[in-house]
């Protein structure tokens, strides 16, 4: 390259636009950094533990551009999301730019939700959680964040043509949706905002007849049906269902396929992953994306995802689990879901 596209680029690059040299990598990861107490996540940040490092360790082979972690502690003043911003930046990876926001996981109703005649249990939260916070959600990005649109107060009974159980009215009329939160959120890129659409759903399982949880997966997912942004977008998260092998309903996942490209991102760990209860699963191993133990339902399952918009280039994809090597061990002591990641060539065509 010459001296003057050297000094053409520098330019752009101090502007703020300089053109992606590579593709814009969007991860998500449910590192398992949720402890049994408020403030426990924070404490063993500070000290040596062999999960952390682990996740660490995925986080630093990998490096997203753009992460949304799930299943992330959130406290009031952002320490613990903080301390695990430096732990990464001494692994290699800055990520000046984040965001939090308390969850709907732990946030105490006043109300006995279950039923069970008794109050203030994990099942009386807005979303499951001993504690305000237990299990969220956090976004760390090399790119400026901002504006957020924040959904996680969206009440269950305002969806369009939602499925919730027929509820006390009591309950009813304070029922959020979110389980843990809806956020939408514009990352810019390059000049250019992209809109990244993140969730946690409840699984779909643990409960009765009544089918609350698997009702209440189907309406987390299809909430989005109702709020897909006119511009560029990424939906992420943990969607707790698997199109061909989970419990519950898939009809808004299917539904939701529709607005988006899916990679279907591959892995050599997961592929290798067929005994037991998979023998029986229909879906093709290498996407799943959960590995639970294999002697009992449900095994290894597809939840987590990373879909584009249509319309937006996919380079690449995957899901970060590797049947041998040396992050191999470091996959399996970090947590039971892999990180699943997609590369965008950004900024879109015009």
């Amino acid at each position: 390259m010459g001296v003057r596209a050297l000094a053409g680029a520098a330019l752009l690059a101090a502007l703020g636009l300089a053109a992606q040299a590579e593709p814009l990598r969007i991860a998500t990861y449910s590192p398992d950094l949720s402890r049994d107490g408020p403030g426990l996540l924070l404490r063993d940040l500070g000290r040596e533990d062999a999960q952390i490092a682990a996740v660490v360790a995925v986080l630093a082979e990998t490096r997203p551009d753009i992460l949304l972690l799930t299943d992330f502690d959130w406290d009031l003043d952002g320490r613990a999301l903080d301390a695990f911003a430096a732990r990464l930046a001494e692994a290699g990876l800055d990520y000046p730019h984040r965001f939090a926001a308390r969850p709907n996981a732990g946030m105490a109703t006043g109300l006995d939700l279950n039923a069970d005649g008794r109050l203030g249990t994990a099942d009386d939260a807005q979303g499951f959680g001993t504690f305000s916070g237990q299990g969220g959600m956090a976004i760390l990005s090399r790119h400026p964040i901002g504006p957020v649109t924040d959904d996680t107060d969206f009440l269950w009974r305002d969806l369009p043509g939602h499925l919730m159980p027929v509820l006390p009215e009591e309950v009813a009329a304070v029922r959020r949706l979110s389980s843990t939160a809806h956020w939408d959120v514009v990352v810019t890129v390059a000049g250019s905002p992209l809109h990244l659409l993140a969730m946690s759903a409840t699984p779909p399982v643990f409960d009765g007849p009544e089918d609350l949880n698997g009702r209440r997966n189907h309406d987390e997912l299809a909430f989005w049906l109702h709020h897909l942004p006119e511009a560029p977008f990424v939906l992420a998260g943990n969607l707790n269902m698997d199109p061909m092998d989970s419990e519950g309903r898939p009809e808004a996942l299917a539904a939701i396929m529709a607005h988006v490209t899916d990679p279907r991102p591959r892995s050599a760990g997961g592929a290798a992953a067929k005994g037991g209860v998979n023998a029986g699963h229909k879906g093709d191993p290498a996407l799943d994306t959960g590995d639970w133990p294999d002697d009992k339902p449900p095994g290894n399952l597809r939840v987590d995802y990373v879909l584009p918009a249509k319309g937006l280039t996919v380079q690449d994809s995957g899901v970060f689990w590797p049947a041998d090597g040396p992050l191999a061990e470091a996959v399996l002591t970090a947590s039971a879901h892999r990180l699943v990641w997609v590369d965008l060539d950004w900024p879109p065509a015009r």
